[in-house]
């Protein structure tokens, strides 16, 4: 199962619902989206890509983009959950499902108790995560984001929405350990899902949201799942699903993050298989040695600002012709893009970095400058993703890169011995969330 599974759609109402199926597990499987989502973007990440292949490896699973967002219509701002809870029934009859689970994240949450409430013989089993029953707080709920916090969200989303400074990553992301190149995918994720006025939509909607009144009628098992350092949805709101949910068993787990596929995501996935399955049959992933490459544009803020966005875009547009046209020359594989920033993986080290030096040398004459990360190690293949520690070092030493520098890590320079490349040593760095300190090698290519 490493294709990107094929996009359908189903009329719900006078609204165009887009959905994927993927998996041949033993039971449905349906995953509610959080704030946004976009079913075919999400394939263009690591993160979210190794997390729906792992729900997929132990059942059929069913993702959709929720009216208004992603490949749905877009037209319709009309977001209430009834109107959302009337698509999920017409996704499940389209594919001839009787009964699903459904595993709700976040916003997702509280559709998912409806849908459960409502109909409970179509219910199989409810996992929520990072969720809530209600998201502003009241005299006798006192979890979520007061009045002035609703304002700066907002007024952030008109201002910065779709950009690396959006509230909305930053908040996503915290605790994480991403660096700009992760930002801007996010940021690009998010532009794929949602216009700035649906994303405000959608917020004041949630604002709204209050579903207390139905716990107590969520017949159905239900696990709840809650990171304690969630800086978007606090603990407080699982615990109080739990208490009031009949028979909800409650799991917390240490850790500062939101999205479920950030981070420890095994941990979520191993109690939801627990939940749902009664075992947990975790595939072992195919894994490879590569060499990542990570190059951005430096200071990409700055050269919008001076240049305008037309002129920009037409500049990315030439900045990629040129990469891709190296990486095929230095047999390289394009990974995935975000912004001004790219991965690229080779089956050698050697050849790595002189593609490298020869990109610094073609966007010259565009009057930007490349910044670039080289490591090597054991790498998660996902589809055509890769995943994994490799991964993130890589980019971590691309952090480290200042403005038309190759840096390499240690690993690299050791196995290119022979190759006639010279280094010079950049001393000894900690890699922000990477064990140990790491040797850095500026390559030296002429």
């Amino acid at each position: 199962m490493t294709e990107t599974p094929e996009t359908h759609y189903v009329k719900s109402d006078d609204v165009h619902i887009a959905y994927q199926v993927l998996g041949d597990g033993p039971f449905d499987l349906l995953f509610v989206p959080g704030f946004v989502s976009n079913v075919e973007a999400l394939w263009r990440s690591p993160d979210q890509s190794a997390f729906f292949r792992r729900l997929a490896s132990f059942s059929r699973l069913i993702l959709f983009d929720k009216r208004g967002t992603g490949m749905s219509d877009r037209a319709n701002q009309d977001f209430t959950l009834e109107q959302r809870m009337h698509d999920v029934r017409a996704i499940l009859d389209a594919i001839g499902c009787k009964q699903a689970a459904l595993f709700g994240v976040s916003e997702g949450g509280p559709m998912s108790l409806l849908y459960a409430a409502t109909y409970p013989q179509r219910t199989s089993a409810l996992v929520l995560y990072g969720s809530y029953a209600k998201r502003s707080p009241a005299p006798d709920y006192p979890f979520g984001w007061d009045d002035q916090q609703w304002q700066r969200v907002l007024e952030d989303i008109e201002v910065n929405w779709g950009t690396p400074r959006s509230l909305a990553i930053g908040m996503r992301t915290a605790g994480s350990g991403d660096d700009a190149l992760r930002a801007e995918r996010v940021a690009a994720y998010y532009r794929a899902s949602a216009s700035p006025g649906a994303a405000a939509a959608i917020m004041r909607m949630n604002r709204e949201i209050d579903v207390r009144h139905i716990l107590s009628a969520t017949r159905v098992p239900t696990l709840v799942v809650h990171r304690t350092g969630d800086p978007v949805i606090e603990v407080g709101h699982a615990r109080y699903l739990a208490q009031h949910i009949p028979g909800a068993r409650l799991v917390e787990l240490d850790e500062p993050l939101h999205p479920p596929w950030l981070g420890n995501r095994d941990a979520i996935l191993d109690v939801a298989e627990q939940f749902l399955t009664g075992a947990q049959h975790v595939r072992e992933p195919e894994r490879l040695l590569a060499t990542v490459l990570f190059a951005d544009i430096v200071g990409s803020t700055e050269h919008v600002a001076a240049i305008g966005d037309d002129p920009w875009r037409e500049l990315l547009n030439e900045f990629y012709i040129q990469i891709r046209e190296m990486l095929q020359l230095y047999r390289g594989r394009e990974v995935s893009t975000a912004g001004d920033g790219f991965l690229a993986a080779f089956d050698g080290p050697a050849r790595a970095i002189r593609c490298a030096a020869a990109l610094g040398n073609a966007v010259g004459p565009l009057g930007v400058k490349m910044r670039c990360g080289i490591h090597t190690g054991e790498c998660e293949l996902i589809g055509r993703d890769l995943a994994g520690i490799a991964v993130h070092i890589g980019a971590r030493v691309a952090a480290h890169a200042a403005p038309g520098e190759v840096l390499v890590s240690q690993t690299v320079r050791d196995l290119v011995a022979g190759s006639g490349l010279v280094f010079e040593d950049r001393g000894s760095h900690r890699l922000k969330g990477v064990p140990n300190k790491w040797r850095l090698f500026r390559a030296v290519v002429h």
